[in-house]
């Protein structure tokens, strides 16, 4: 008996000694461990190399099939009214996305006006009160070839195993069954279905009686067949041909050009990545202390923020209910949103962990733009009943429609605290103070790669030519008339 006391004394003396908890883990527990050698053991400990794309072969934004699909991809010729346009939602100076809560894609004020102030045309056929049809927040492109297991807040464009062979899951398929016409890779798969949504870009007149692939091959008639009803004079043929061949205007081609041009956009190059590969003064003292709380678990007075959040792309591509304030048109009845469960027929109100780098440029947050700012996401990820409880309506743009939204947030917090009954979300509420949340914020900043708020850098993503090869190029402006 006596052994066996000495041995466990002597077990927790060399635990404190080396700053280790049992499970061989190193950080908290020796405060004479300086911040920088405790992130050192918790870099370690996670294995990061701080780049996500080391070993994936990502093209190049000057990369001929990514300039074509650049083009492409700011032309109003692939929506149905050719009032919008890929960008129209997804500009590389806003974010990847729009900086609005909920898109406005057809039917707009002005087409050409992106972010603030983008307002749908009092006279249009479905204008419904100025709210806003598109049911959820405009994911960025940022990154999106890092991405390896799914697209969309409910993963319904995913990678699959069916039988022996493994292939891409869409919309057009059901659960679970591979598309043939997927295309390459998940961002050319997701590419396909903007064109298909009424109110994203297909619009409501055009192909109104069609199917999905009647939307896609009359929209890459238009700009092949002079013959077409709606042809557009245009020069694509010129642009598709050093890379397709000769007639190769197709709805596959312009998807995979498309997907090439998303695929280029990869911005990894943070602070926090010079951080991890040993420069200890690329962030600040306030980032590495929210590292801290970010890496660390909760019985280590950390977040544990890595159970979702984890690697170098911080994010376990997975489905978690969240319970983000639930606003806007949604997908199901009475507006609500039930996430996955509209793909699975379960994981109620679970949504795809988005990464978190660049995280600071991507607002606004959730799956429906519930949160306007870093701060009030980081909150509500800390403690979700508190933040639900203090939720400020007034930060939402005013073509958000919250009909039901204190009902319905309160059905996702509710299954949200069932998951956590039963043990299947390990989420924790916490009482954070200012500092902490402040603490967390400056980490998150610290994901940010600089190219994104340098105009110079960022404007490889954007077309040069004013027109483009059919005279509709979305020439992106913001509320105060200046060009993106």
């Amino acid at each position: 008996m006596l052994k066996t006391v000495l041995l466990i004394s002597g077990v927790f003396s060399a635990l404190l000694f080396t700053g280790c908890d049992l499970d061989g883990k190193c950080g908290e527990c020796d405060s004479s461990l300086t911040i920088d050698e405790q992130l050192t053991n918790i870099i370690k400990e996670n294995a990061l190399k701080g780049d996500p794309s080391i070993g994936l072969n990502i093209p190049s934004v000057e990369d001929p099939k990514a300039q074509l699909g650049m083009k492409l991809f700011y032309t109003k010729a692939l929506g149905g009214d050719k009032d919008s346009a890929c960008v129209t939602c997804h500009h590389p100076a806003l974010g990847g996305g729009d900086k609005l809560s909920l898109s406005i894609g057809v039917e707009s004020l002005e087409p050409d006006l992106l972010g603030e102030g983008r307002l749908y045309d009092p006279a249009a056929s479905h204008y419904n009160n100025g709210y806003a049809l598109v049911p959820r927040n405009a994911p960025s492109t940022y990154n999106v070839a890092l991405f390896k297991r799914s697209l969309f807040w409910d993963g319904r464009v995913e990678n699959v195993v069916e039988g022996n062979v493994t292939g891409i899951r869409t919309p057009d398929t059901a659960f679970g069954v591979i598309d043939d016409s997927a295309g390459a890779n998940l961002a050319v798969a997701q590419a396909r279905f903007p064109v298909t949504s009424h109110e994203e870009m297909k619009g409501f007149s055009f192909e109104l009686n069609g199917d999905n692939n009647a939307t896609r091959m009359h929209l890459a008639l238009r700009l092949s067949d002079d013959t077409a009803a709606d042809y557009i004079p245009n020069s694509w043929q010129d642009a598709f041909t050093p890379i397709y061949g000769a007639n190769s205007i197709t709805f596959a081609n312009i998807v995979d050009a498309i997907g090439e041009y998303e695929r280029s956009q990869l911005f990894v190059n943070s602070p926090w990545k010079k951080y991890v590969q040993g420069d200890k003064n690329a962030i600040s003292e306030a980032a590495k202390r929210g590292a801290k709380l970010f890496f660390n678990s909760y019985g280590d007075g950390g977040m544990s923020c890595t159970t979702c959040h984890s690697g170098d792309f911080f994010t376990d591509e997975s489905f978690h209910v969240m319970a983000v304030p639930q606003v806007g048109q949604g997908k199901n009845s009475n507006y609500e949103d039930f996430g996955r469960f509209n793909q699975t027929a379960t994981d109620k109100y679970a949504f795809r962990t988005p990464t978190l780098l660049n995280v600071e440029m991507t607002g606004p947050w959730g799956h429906d733009g519930a949160y306007t700012t870093l701060e009030a996401m980081v909150r509500h990820m800390i403690n979700p009943d508190e933040a639900i409880a203090n939720y400020d309506f007034t930060q939402l743009d005013e073509n958000v429609n919250t009909t039901n939204s204190t009902v319905n947030t309160q059905k996702a917090l509710t299954q949200l605290q069932a998951n956590k009954a039963f043990g299947i979300s390990p989420h924790q509420n916490i009482n954070a103070t200012d500092e902490q949340v402040a603490d967390l914020v400056a980490f998150l900043e610290a994901l940010t790669d600089p190219c994104l708020k340098d105009r110079e850098c960022i404007g490889k993503w954007i077309p040069e030519n004013s027109s483009g090869p059919d005279g509709l190029q979305l020439n992106a402006v913001d509320k105060d008339g200046n060009l993106l």
